[in-house]
């Protein structure tokens, strides 16, 4: 045991996108505030947030064909991609008041302008695409989207994909030039740079033990030092546990009731990424297929360019695959230490009523690589298995819970807040959309936590986030301002997004030469 105590009035327990979104609002609302965060790995962003183990789609539901689903009678819904576009905008917003203020540089090292697509095929496919088309493309927050099923304009948006196509095969795409590429990995580093200098205190390689509510209404953790083996004691008013996947566990531990009965299920993901430069050069958009018959909304397939390390990239997946840990760097006892007591009926249930995704996902940790290369193929025909290879992703820990909709044992695709009734401790669980939304769920699980304060920090909110409070789509001119304010303060527009990529190309010449 070690003597090393600390109290203060905030703890982030640890150091990924949503940490790091929270800690940089408070430190906006009330400088004051003292924080101190948590990470059991050596540095910031390494896990879910990770550029490697994130898709960095920017999810604004321009592409995502699972946020629109068909009703009964054949009409599109399209509330859930409304809800999930109105969030990335407040990402957005907030990013630019960061850059703006001068409190992060260099937008373009976390994200880039890139087309998002939707790709379908087959006549009741391509009928669907375009009832979306038409559902989405009336509403201002989907302005400028495009629809096609004609070859020739496929072939400007996509030759890589309808290279060596068979000509009579139905298929059609949707495109909008307003999407983006984010690298979250990149944004959490420099959010807790600026963080670092805020004299926030930050602890890499430290994991939490145990968290336990002391008799003065404070929250006692246990942390464990992993370089010198010793625990120290860390008291504090209010908690945030966003440990991606390792959150359940630290909520189960906390005793509070609000986390009795919720499961968790880790599904893992394979992407396949091009190691040929040619190939690299002919993709250049964010394209979303439709999942599979029995596969989660998180194994859609997409062939995506990525800007990782000011590096074009081209990767196609992801696989599923299955591993007990709930993270990466996590244990293989991760799942079944997370049944208990309370839970167990719950995970009993969504075990009966999902044997189907488990036997897809046992069927995809068997897939050979040529059989991986096959699904490559409906996006890519000529696709070579020499030029492709694989990266394992990150762990997404599904929340599982009973549910009025669902019944019992129901697993839920999406990212929660699990809060205290008194808001002293809050808990972020669950998958996709996840990073994109990070600013309103961490302005969710404020609103939950700090309710007293709300009202006076509405206006530096407001100042932060212009439409804070406000339906975008029932906005348009507002909307029209901010989308034209945030393309140009982090690099968006066409014109600079040319320019970062030609001096990006001068620059390669250059060292090339040298």
């Amino acid at each position: 045991m070690s003597n090393r105590e600390t109290k203060t009035d905030v703890i982030l327990i640890g150091a990924g996108i949503m940490s790091a979104t929270l800690g940089t609002l408070l430190k906006e609302l009330v400088p004051e505030w003292e924080i101190t965060v948590f990470e059991k790995l050596a540095k910031a962003g390494e896990e879910s947030s990770n550029e490697w183990n994130n898709a960095g789609t920017g999810h604004a539901a321009l592409c995502e064909l699972n946020y629109t689903n068909e009703k009964p009678d054949g009409s599109i819904d399209i509330s859930k991609a409304i809800s999930v576009n109105e969030q990335f905008q407040v990402s957005m917003q907030f990013w630019s008041y960061l850059v703006n203020s001068n409190l992060l540089q260099n937008p373009q090292d976390f994200i880039m302008s890139l087309p998002h697509m939707s790709l379908v095929q087959g006549e009741q496919n391509v009928t669907f695409l375009k009832k979306r088309y038409e559902a989405l493309s009336n509403n201002p927050l989907f302005h400028g989207m495009e629809f096609s099923d004609e070859p020739e304009k496929l072939m400007e948006w996509i030759p890589l994909i309808m290279q060596e196509r068979a000509s009579n095969e139905q298929i059609a795409a949707t495109k909008i030039d307003s999407g983006t590429d984010v690298n979250f990995g990149a944004l959490t580093r420099m959010l807790f740079e600026h963080l670092e200098n805020k004299n926030v205190d930050i602890n890499y390689k430290h994991a939490v033990n145990s968290i336990k509510r002391t008799s003065d209404g404070m929250w006692e953790l246990k942390v464990r030092n992993e370089d010198s083996g010793t625990v120290e004691r860390h008291t504090a008013k209010f908690v945030f546990i966003g440990g991606g996947g390792g959150s359940l566990h630290l909520l189960q531990k906390s005793g509070i009731s609000e986390g009795k009965a919720i499961g968790g299920f880790p599904v893992s993901g394979i992407f396949m990424v091009c190691n040929n430069p040619d190939v690299v050069a002919q993709h250049h958009a964010k394209v979303y297929g439709k999942a599979k018959v029995g596969a989660p909304p998180m194994s859609v397939p997409h062939l995506d360019t990525r800007f990782i390390d000011n590096k074009k990239e081209l990767l196609f997946g992801p696989f599923a695959g299955f591993s007990p840990k709930f993270l990466k760097h996590g244990s293989m006892f991760d799942l079944i230490t997370s049944v208990k007591p309370d839970n167990l009926l719950t995970m009993l249930a969504a075990g009966a009523k999902n044997m189907s995704l488990t036997k897809y996902l046992i069927q995809q940790v068997m897939l050979s690589k040529e059989k991986r290369m096959e699904e490559l193929r409906e996006f890519i025909p000529n696709a070579k298995s020499e030029d492709w290879d694989l990266v394992v992703a990150g762990q997404r820990v599904q929340v599982i819970k009973d549910t009025e909709a669902g019944g019992k044992g129901t697993l839920q695709f999406g990212t929660e807040v699990v809060s205290a009734a008194d808001g002293s401790i809050a808990a972020l669980l669950g998958a996709s959309p996840g990073a994109s939304t990070a600013v309103s769920v961490m302005l969710e699980v404020m609103t939950k936590c700090f309710p007293e304060h709300m009202k006076e920090w509405e206006p530096k909110i407001k100042e932060m986030i212009p439409s804070y409070g406000v339906s975008l789509m029932e906005n348009p001119e507002l909307l029209h301002e901010i989308h034209t304010s945030t393309a140009q303060i982090l690099g968006l527009s066409e014109k600079e997004q040319v320019l970062v990529h030609s001096l990006d190309e001068e620059a390669k010449v250059l060292n090339e030469k040298v």
